[in-house]
């Protein structure tokens, strides 16, 4: 796991690095060298600086280059310094080539690399004037762009940017932060390289789960072994209106190839000769109808659950009472794990909390923004400028595991937090969601002591899985099962390496 912390989590490590004797000025000079370190410099290079602490930054790299015969143009945007960055400042003034306040001196496409230092990870709200042309500037011209700490622009918790530097390389001091990951940071960041400076973790940091967090979830089998080991799990699900049966499909093929033991499919008579030929290794199981609805009934649900160690609901199933009817029976009745999807969110949304909270079941849900919005209670702007902090105390509230969907995924029971980058926007495309389901149902049926870790797992397989189907493709030309006839490549890169 790589450790990703929130801007206040660095300003409060960084204070306490200080208060302990380490002085700023070192602080910064270490940043400014490992920046140095950390990249083969070539060619014409342009530092672009703010007026803070990291356009201090800047100055030492400045310092660093100049050290080595490698003499920089440093532009600062307005004639003022921070204490520390004044410091470093006055060590290059007579070394670099030194433009100040005076963008008609630069001309962006004429250098090789930009290095941007003009806001750090304190900046909030829009980019104003000048430094608006400036950032447009940059991202027009042809130099690689190197951030310093994080793209300027970019809201370091949130990832919300009206305009931001588009980085090739963002060099990340201590830790990544959260907006990296978030919303609109996605858009800005091509790769990501931490450079450490002895700065300790006064918050627990996030986690960002990589392909070796995962290999303890896909354990070796053993050969006296057989399917029960393995879980028995449940899809509950599919509408004629919704026409999910391939959805189902896919979720059910998901499901056998992350290694369940056994699948069982639960859905209208009227879909099951549409999905039993396209689920050829899974167990299909027809409930009662209405010819368009699943109805509940009870001793149907009563008989499916029982031998199920996963349960994933809702997907496609219909917004309406019968589901409603069937989720509270199920959160009253069954103390396995219940993931509760897309239509099951929305009656979710209407069942009392008492239910949820005294239901034995080990919950996990999987809404999208709009779908956490309905059930928290919160707007939409107010999740996305808070993503992190809300998840986790909608989860510990209701003592269950969220996976928010999103440009990446935050995964929390309310205490850890587990981020997925993993994924690429082809995969807004219908069906993904229950691909993703299917891939929880089995790898929690068969890890039901390693809940988060296995949510988060499923995450990133999905994810992973939907880089592998763009590379085949693209982004507009993908499909959800072509994710799913993915994750056989993921196990495989993920036991193998």
């Amino acid at each position: 796991m790589i450790d990703v912390i929130s801007v206040l989590n660095m300003r409060k490590s960084d204070e306490e690095q200080i208060s302990n004797g380490t002085p700023s000025k070192e602080l910064m000079k270490n940043a400014g060298y490992e920046i140095f370190k950390s990249f083969n410099w070539y060619g014409k290079i342009l530092i672009v600086a703010g007026s803070g602490n990291n356009a201090g930054d800047g100055y030492v790299l400045a310092k660093y280059l100049c050290d080595s015969n490698i003499i920089p143009t440093v532009f600062i945007i307005k004639n003022k310094f921070s204490i520390d960055g004044k410091y470093y400042y006055d060590e290059i003034k007579d070394k670099a080539n030194i433009v100040i306040d005076d963008i008609s001196k630069i001309d962006f496409n004429s250098y090789d690399i930009i290095v941007d230092c003009i806001f750090g990870t304190g900046f909030k709200g829009d980019v104003i004037s000048p430094y608006k042309e400036i950032i447009e500037d940059i991202n027009k011209s042809n130099a690689y762009k190197i951030s310093v700490d994080i793209n300027s622009g970019l809201n370091g918790d949130t990832g919300l940017a009206h305009i931001a530097v588009k980085s090739d390389l963002t060099l990340a001091i201590e830790a990544p932060k959260t907006g990296f990951y978030l919303n609109d940071g996605k858009d800005y960041i091509k790769n990501i390289k931490t450079l450490k400076i002895g700065i300790n973790h006064l918050i627990e940091p996030y986690n960002l789960i990589e392909a070796t967090d995962l290999k303890e979830l896909l354990w070796e089998r053993k050969n006296n072994s057989n399917k029960g080991d393995y879980g028995y799990i449940g899809l509950i699900g599919g509408s004629i209106p919704y026409s999910g049966a391939i959805r189902l499909a896919e979720m059910a093929n998901s499901a056998m190839r992350l290694g369940a033991g056994v699948c069982m499919v639960a859905t209208l008579k009227e879909l099951a000769n549409i999905i039993i030929p396209n689920i050829l290794e899974s167990t299909i199981y027809p409930l009662t109808s209405d010819g368009l609805y699943i109805k509940f009934n009870e001793d149907e649900i009563k008989n499916f659950i029982k031998k199920l160690k996963a349960i994933a609901f809702g997907m496609g199933i219909g917004n309406n009472i019968d589901t409603k009817l069937m989720l509270e029976y199920i959160l009253k009745n069954y103390d396995k794990t219940l993931i509760i999807d897309a239509d099951g969110l929305n009656a979710l949304s209407k069942i009392d909390k008492n239910v949820i909270k005294n239901s034995k079941a080990k919950i996990i849900l999987t809404p999208h923004l709009k779908e956490f919005e309905r059930l928290s209670g919160y707007s939409i702007d107010e999740i996305k400028n808070d993503p992190i902090n809300l998840s986790m105390k909608y989860a510990a509230e209701l003592n269950l595991i969220l996976l928010l969907k999103g440009p990446s995924t935050i995964i929390t029971d309310g205490k850890i937090v587990n981020i997925v980058s993993k994924g690429t926007p082809g995969m807004a495309t219908a069906g993904s969601g229950d691909v993703l389901s299917g891939i929880i149902a089995a790898i929690t049926a068969y890890n039901p002591n390693n809940l988060l870790l296995a949510t988060s797992g499923a995450a990133y397989i999905n994810g992973r899985a939907g880089e592998l189907a763009k590379d085949e493709s693209s982004d507009i030309t993908m499909i959800s099962s072509d994710t799913a006839n993915n994750i056989k490549k993921v196990i495989e890169e993920i036991i193998n390496n």
